[in-house]
């Protein structure tokens, strides 16, 4: 029982005093995630037209309280997307199309990758046109609708905040161009310790390699070394051989 003596139920995803009558089927549920999970055809959040109480059963248009016992259905309500739940600062945005959690002065919406992103990355971070229309690279799953965070990435893609946080736990590089997806800099001044303590075996000592920096996308000559291979223009080991190893030419 909610505050007020109000009648909150819903289910894992939200808490509402009220069940969503699906359109496409005719079915009663607590959330259009529910139906999407049992049912094989999504509901369309936008044409959602009718709700019943939990407590009184009385099925009516959607809206915020129950026009025959006054039951509150969610402290936020939207219109639109036909969102119900407790105030969780929630927002509307147009231009997303759908709700975000707020609250909205600490967000605004970026017109070229077409998703809501926190104030502090305003003028800060690489856009992508609509990037947030692309799948989440490590679990497959939608980002722009997702009730998830995503996470924005040095090189602009996007993940899941979750996925973000699971990748950092095997490695460093975004899954879709391999750049950096964070500071590695104390990392690789390391890796320049323990290059400079691992000596290669004779007979690689003074190889050479083509490699390709996944950081700055340039082009140079590094010395092979098992370790990494640094990039002799922004010094970052997130490199990949770009060519064959080759010894230099002997001095006549």
């Amino acid at each position: 029982m909610a505050a007020g003596g109000e009648e909150e139920e819903g289910c894992e995803h939200y808490r509402r005093g009220c069940l969503l009558r699906a359109p496409c089927c005719g079915k009663l549920y607590a959330c259009r995630l529910c139906h999407d999970g049992a049912e094989e055809h999504q509901l369309d959040r936008f044409s959602v037209a009718e709700v019943q109480c939990a407590r009184c059963r009385l099925l009516q248009k959607a809206q915020q309280r129950c026009e025959g016992c006054h039951n509150l259905f969610g402290e936020y309500y939207c219109g639109i997307c036909h969102l119900f739940d407790r105030d969780k600062q929630q927002y509307h945005c147009a231009e997303c199309g759908i709700c975000r959690i707020g609250p909205k002065e600490d967000f605004f919406h970026c017109s070229k990758c077409n998703l809501c992103l926190s104030l502090s990355l305003l003028g800060k971070h690489k856009c992508i046109e609509n990037v947030s229309r692309q799948d989440c690279p490590i679990c497959l799953e939608d980002i722009h609708t997702s009730r998830v965070g995503a996470h924005v990435l040095p090189c602009g893609h996007l993940l899941h905040r979750t996925c973000y946080e699971d990748m950092l736990k095997e490695g460093y590089r975004c899954p879709l161009c391999m750049r950096s997806a964070l500071d590695m800099t104390r990392y690789w001044r390391q890796l320049d310790d323990e290059v400079a303590l691992t000596p290669m075996p004779p007979e690689y000592q003074n190889m050479m390699v083509q490699i390709l920096c996944n950081d700055c996308n340039a082009r140079s000559t590094a010395q092979f070394h098992l370790l990494g291979m640094k990039c002799g223009n922004c010094d970052s080991y997130n490199t990949a051989q770009d060519g064959t190893c080759r010894l230099p030419a002997e001095e006549p």
